[in-house]
């Protein structure tokens, strides 16, 4: 009986963001067939580099408000939403149990699967849990989920450092939309924080991904060939920005 109510309560949920109205293609700029070629014409056609791209980290300290780089500075604000374009999965290995802060990891992997050098990450003993301290089950291997949202009213997406505390909550909500047959970029996505504690019992925060409601087909398939174009425009770029060393 619990089963097949939450298989009823499930149903209900998937209904509901399938007829929920979606945002006018205006809140999306991004979507108009002509912004590629506004951004390369105001870049100047320079390569379009992630170090182009404003960065929103996980708080320290369990806070459970983000900090939003702006026009006059950062901004705090207690949710991000908007289109989730794609996301990849970085992760990156120093060799110095404290590093400064932008200094180049010794080992990095885009996809969490092979390293830059052509390592397999699952068979490098820095995988292996615990092999950070020997005493947190920590990796020493940092990994974290990187998302490109894109945000009502702005054309380049707002990039989201999701650490890996929450890798599995996300990669858990991609897998209700896939359930639902339902595309990552085909839908509003609302982020937000909620504090949790360590085992430690340090505080921090934890992500919390929602649906709040659906593209129209015509704004979905937007989004999907922007989403696309976007991103070969990116990868075909240099390579992947080195992961920071903190937060």
């Amino acid at each position: 009986m619990e089963q097949m109510n939450l298989k009823d309560r499930l149903s209900a949920k998937v209904e509901t963001l399938q007829t929920a109205p979606a945002l006018p293609s205006s809140d999306y700029l991004a979507l108009n067939n002509s912004t590629l070629d506004l951004i390369h014409e105001n870049l100047k056609d320079q390569p379009l580099t992630y170090q182009m791209f404003d960065v929103v980290k996980s708080p320290s300290g369990g806070s459970t408000v983000f900090t939003v780089p702006g026009l006059t500075g950062e901004e705090a604000e207690k949710e991000l939403t908007g289109i989730i374009l794609d996301y990849t999965l970085p992760r990156a290995y120093w060799d110095t149990p404290d590093p400064v802060e932008g200094t180049p990891p010794t080992c990095l992997s885009h996809n969490s699967l092979v390293s830059e050098s052509g390592k397999p990450c699952a068979r490098c003993p820095f995988n292996d849990y615990g092999s950070k301290d020997g005493e947190t089950g920590a990796k020493a291997c940092k990994e974290s989920v990187l998302l490109f949202l894109l945000r009502p009213g702005n054309v380049l997406p707002l990039l989201v450092r999701v650490p890996v505390t929450s890798k599995g909550l996300f990669l858990r909500y991609t897998a209700r939309l896939t359930s639902a047959l339902t595309p990552l970029n085909g839908v509003v996505t609302r982020i937000s924080l909620k504090k949790a504690t360590s085992r430690g019992g340090k505080p921090y925060a934890l992500f919390h991904f929602e649906a709040v409601s659906a593209l129209s087909p015509e704004e979905a398939a937007s989004a999907k060939a922007f989403a696309r174009q976007f991103m070969e425009a990116v990868k075909a770029s240099e390579a992947m920005p080195k992961l920071e060393a903190a937060g």
